[in-house]
């Protein structure tokens, strides 16, 4: 401290006492750099350039700013230059790092392979998290999924090698808790190719989910387009406590914005109560804020965020943090958006489903809503942890209450698994004794990955279209997500409520009024549960599964087996032949909710995703068809027969038919799964023409050179039959702004025009002219 105060002395007489605090905090960071992470110690954090950036803005707007705009635009590329206008003007970032989830950093790095460059730009890893089936437990679904998918950890891991990008092998636990512990600090700006990337908001962070061709941009030092987000402001006020978990706060907003309410918007917590959560509580609320369509969620750097980094060794990101607080917290007098405003002091437990995440309930009501419903009642399986709720403190509430339930002589009345978000987590839990009283009470610790949450789940007790009901403290629930059953009713909720229900047996048990029953006839109630924020002693960090690059990957090989069904490399997509696109056939008219489970389905083809041929086969697969309400069951226009879409898709690819989507409102909703994307663009698609996109989804569709369209008029929707012929006209006069036309061609010979609004921007266009945005990044390079 001595040392420090000195320092100051000397540069105030340089700088002058009138120089204002941060100058000197400047100075300071200047002088002693700090590694963004102990994995990659010759990348600092950089302060100054945020600082520099934010002043250049605000001097330039003339206002407050929202933490959500600090951070933003203080990773413009051209800070002095840049239009910025919220909702409209497309900014050009410099996001500090990239991360991959194993599933989607297939199709990531094939791209990258493609683009020729020799190694990333900025600091990226790998995460193998995705491709674990939940089967038996931990260790044996562990060692399975090794031994099932050896190709493709070798391809990535030799990949990751090659071109400079770390590699966190199968077992590191789930990529957002590993960004959590070891790569998000207050500040930075993070892409990843996963939808519940803004889970780092937790942790004051601006961490955003893309696609791969976004992630490729980044990773080859090209400035990341992203529309000027709005900013929805959270205020909290009052203090947790009880059975009201942080999860809950994010289950009421869901709420209140419904799935596509935070589109196009960053939402930011802020307000006094926002100091009665934890860092790893901030997280979770911002990770499902990806089920409200947000582009991200953030919290205001504070001292739980401080006391989290120092717990996970990062006391130096936490000093420099401290030094610049000014930049990680709004300005006061600043403006949002839209404003919601929580009481915590009177939130009560919630539980939203089934089928959607922002179908919200108090759990004091569920029993008697799904009664009214006839949604069934007994909770067949209880399953805790996830990228949302996986955290010590999770994992120590739930086994207070399960301890309770041992106390008594009870155990879980349904089956009940408990996933570890890392392995960290785990070997800590395993330390500490929370391992053992969930495993005692019923439960079964599954592998540190993703597992039933994305639907990697071998479950076997119900079958296929047998009604049931099924709690977890996931983020989704989107139907047959979890196990491939759509009969199967899922509510998300909080760690400790899925814990309570799974003892009691059923929707009906409310845990603060409702009693138990001992097994000799006591009559108890479970207290509030409790958990330690952290642990007392640090953390235990498991077993080292990180894989460092080394520092020359040049003379390094990334083999693909042409006859390989996992992987495949990529073939780049056809330019743009400078046409209106004439006569394009509709594939499919989707009824209702179309989700990119429905688009491009995961579970068992996980496998495919280093695979575009062969993930093709899933295309739609899970849309409903307008014409009969059914799935994956659709007329060919040349044969008048019924079939599966993507064997209709092909079979118009191979006859030279082009095709068109027409679909319904927040069409790809969900998971940042660019081959709902690159799918319909391999199968022969060109355009998408829908009432609204979902953010993540819009982007892909772009970057693979589709047109996604909005109808001007949603009720045009009712215009379109399923047996229409479109043509897209204007094409030769593409311009931002500038609506195009679509004339309806009817089957009885009739035809009508509507209009087409998009949302391309100069450098999209180029994009669908070149065919892809990667065909243009390859266009570029041969002109330098």
């Amino acid at each position: 401290m001595a040392t420090y105060c000195l320092t100051v002395a000397r540069l105030q007489l340089v700088l002058g006492h009138g120089a204002r605090r941060f100058h000197v905090a400047a100075a300071l960071n200047a002088k002693a750099k700090v590694a963004m992470s102990r994995f990659e110690p010759n990348s600092s954090i950089n302060y100054d350039k945020l600082r520099s950036n934010i002043d250049i803005v605000r001097k330039r707007l003339n206002r407050p700013l929202t933490l959500s705009e600090k951070i933003v635009y203080g990773h413009l590329d051209d800070p002095a230059g840049q239009e910025i206008v919220r909702g409209r003007t497309y900014l050009r970032l410099r996001p500090d790092r990239v991360a991959m989830q194993d599933a989607t950093a297939q199709m990531a790095m094939l791209q990258f392979i493609s683009s020729g460059l020799p190694k990333v730009a900025v600091p990226s890893t790998i995460h193998c998290d995705h491709l674990i089936e939940a089967q038996t437990g931990g260790a044996q679904d562990l060692q399975r999924a090794k031994e099932i998918n050896q190709e493709v950890y070798n391809f990535l891991a030799s990949a990751g090698a090659k071109y400079g990008v770390g590699f966190w092998k199968p077992g590191s636990g789930i990529i957002h808790q590993i960004i959590l512990e070891n790569y998000a600090y207050p500040g930075v700006m993070l892409i990843g190719t996963d939808s519940h990337t803004p889970n780092g908001g937790g942790l004051g962070c601006i961490c955003i989910g893309v696609g791969g061709a976004d992630a490729v941009d980044v990773m080859a030092g090209i400035p990341w387009e992203l529309k000027c987000p709005n900013v929805i402001g959270v205020k909290l006020t009052g203090t947790l406590s009880g059975w009201t978990s942080p999860k809950d706060v994010i289950l009421k907003v869901a709420g209140i914005l419904t799935v596509k309410g935070g589109t196009g918007a960053i939402v930011e917590y802020h307000g006094p109560g926002v100091d009665s959560i934890s860092c790893t509580g901030m997280a979770t609320i911002c990770n499902m804020g990806a089920e409200i369509g947000a582009t991200t969620s953030v919290f205001p750097y504070n001292h739980r965020m401080r006391t989290y980094l120092e717990k996970t060794g990062r006391g130096e990101i936490a000093a420099v943090a401290n030094e610049n607080q000014d930049l990680l917290v709004p300005d006061s007098g600043c403006h949002y958006d839209q404003i919601v405003e929580i009481n915590l002091s009177e939130l009560k437990p919630h539980i939203n489903g089934p089928f959607t995440p922002d179908l919200a309930h108090p759990v004091s009501d569920i029993g008697s809503v799904a009664e009214k419903n006839g949604w069934p009642l007994d909770v067949k399986v209880g399953l805790i942890g996830s990228c949302t709720n996986s955290s010590y403190e999770d994992m120590g509430r739930a086994a207070s209450l399960a301890k309770q339930a041992l106390d008594k002589g009870l155990k879980c009345k349904a089956q009940f698994t408990v996933t570890p978000g890392s392995e960290q987590i785990r070997a800590t839990i395993e330390r500490d004794g929370y391992a053992k009283m969930l495993r005692d009470v019923g439960g079964v610790v599954l592998a540190n990955a993703c597992g039933p949450c994305i639907g990697q789940w071998d479950r076997r007790d119900v079958k296929k279209g047998e009604k049931n009901t099924i709690v977890t403290s996931f983020n989704r629930n989107f139907t047959a997500r979890n196990d491939a059953n759509p009969a199967t009713h899922a509510f998300v909720t909080s760690p400790e409520i899925v814990t309570a229900l799974s003892i009691a047996g059923t929707l009906k048990f409310n845990p603060e009024t409702d009693f138990l029953t001992a097994p000799n006839g006591e009559k108890f109630k479970l207290l509030p549960p409790t958990g330690d924020e952290l642990p007392a002693r640090d953390f235990d960090p498991g077993q080292d599964t990180y894989q460092h690059p080394p520092a020359d990957g040049t003379g390094l090989r990334v083999d693909v087996n042409p006859q390989s069904n996992r992987l495949q490399l990529l073939e780049p997509f056809d330019k743009w032949n400078g046409k209106d696109l004439e006569d394009l056939q509709v594939l499919i008219k989707v009824k209702g909710k179309c989700t990119t489970d429905h688009i491009s389905a995961a579970g068992p083809w996980l496998k495919f995703r280093g695979h575009l041929d062969n993930i093709s086969n899933n295309l739609l697969i899970g849309a409903v068809n307008i014409e009969n309400d059914a799935v994956n069951k659709i007329r060919n226009i040349l044969t008048g027969e019924f079939g599966g879409v993507p064997d209709v898709a092909r079979y118009y690819k191979k006859h030279n038919i082009s095709w068109v989507v027409v679909g319904d409102e927040n069409y790809g909703e969900g998971s940042s799964r660019e081959h709902a994307a690159l799918e319909p663009r391999h199968l022969g698609g060109r355009a998408i023409i829908v009432k609204s996109f979902a953010r993540i989804h819009e982007t892909n569709l772009k970057k693979q050179g589709l047109l996604p369209l909005t109808f001007s008029n949603p009720a045009d929707y009712d215009k379109i039959c399923p047996d229409d012929k479109i043509s897209i006209v204007g094409l030769k006069s593409f311009a931002p702004g500038k609506p195009l036309k679509a004339i309806i061609k009817h089957s009885d010979g009739s035809s009508e025009t509507i209009e087409l609004n998009h949302t391309f921007n100069e450098t999209q266009i180029e994009w669908f002219q070149a065919g892809s945005a990667l065909n243009r990044m390859k266009e570029l390079q041969k002109l330098v």
